[in-house]
């Protein structure tokens, strides 16, 4: 199984990327599969370096906050208004029971028919496994200011070199406070990726909402897993204080997400090099003449 990380800037998208969504590969021995989990505020353009959208299986929904789920609107408007067609079946998204409803009222259409022609809305139902390829998807209910948010056990099987199966285990905690069901979730997992928005001194009182770095390292610890990939971690919150903070508490390997690596989930290592932005090419139908600003003969126009 490959993680790829598409957005992890926390709350809203950041300078060098967009908020939550992460691209997570397997293959069941005959193809690959691609599933998201999540895909918030500026997520979608960044997705197309590493994948046509027409080639993924299924959409992933932790949580209804914008920064989670908020470019299914522009993915909606990709669906819609192909004009060569979308050419497949409705794509599967797995979310909140408000999730349909939620992108609906987003994007200014009527409840009743909202997104459905272009998105097989199902609903989450906690501890209950949802499979899809070599995928099973299980959610469990975490500590958030939201009706529902759910941290994401992602278990992929597939066959190795002589053909035996083998499975890895991939825990997203989407936003959450310390929990019991976060430690479920992550329990022995290969990589847990873990969102660490807040630092000790700062936000620590603050309950119910965000993990700080301790707090993810000490998630990490109780549930034995096998690596912390810090992710979520707003502009405003140092990348180092934060680091600093698991290591108290996690003596495993610990990293930083950045949009554009891709690991691999049971060996943890990186994989190829992020892609750059694509240059676009500059085009001129016709030169404009020379123009002087109003009023502006004595002196240089405004640039």
């Amino acid at each position: 199984m490959k993680l790829t990380i598409i957005g992890c800037t926390g709350s809203f998208p950041g300078p060098g990327s967009p908020a939550s969504c992460y691209l997570v590969t397997a293959f069941d021995g005959t193809r690959d599969w691609k599933i998201l989990l999540d895909l918030g505020s500026g997520a979608l353009g960044v997705l197309q370096r590493y994948v046509d959208i027409k080639d993924l299986d299924g959409i992933f929904i932790s949580h209804l906050h914008p920064d989670h789920c908020m470019d299914l609107c522009g993915m909606h408007v990709a669906i819609r208004w192909d004009p060569n067609g979308w050419g497949r079946e409705r794509m599967l998204v797995h979310g909140p029971a408000a999730t349909a409803d939620r992108m609906a009222t987003a994007y200014g259409l009527p409840l009743e028919e909202g997104m459905h022609p272009d998105y097989d809305f199902q609903h989450w139902k906690s501890r209950q496994p949802v499979k899809i390829g070599p995928f099973s998807i299980t959610p469990y209910p975490v500590l958030h200011p939201i009706e529902e948010s759910y941290a994401l056990r992602v278990e992929a099987t597939e066959p190795v070199a002589d053909g035996s199966p083998q499975t890895s285990v991939l825990t997203y905690s989407g936003d959450t406070d310390s929990c019991p069901e976060l430690i479920e979730a992550a329990q022995g997992a290969d990589m847990f990726l873990c969102e660490a928005a807040f630092e000790e001194g700062r936000d620590d009182g603050i309950t119910g909402v965000h993990l700080t770095g301790k707090r993810a390292g000490q998630a990490a610890t109780d549930a034995g897993v096998e690596r912390l990939l810090l992710t979520h971690i707003p502009v405003w919150t140092d990348i180092n204080t934060v680091v600093n903070e698991a290591k108290e508490t996690y003596d495993g390997g610990i990293a930083v997400a950045v949009s554009g690596v891709t690991y691999g989930v049971f060996s943890g290592s990186q994989l190829g090099t992020p892609k750059s932005l694509p240059t676009a090419p500059v085009s001129i139908v016709r030169s404009a003449p020379n123009r002087e600003w109003p009023g502006t003969k004595t002196r240089n126009p405004r640039r």
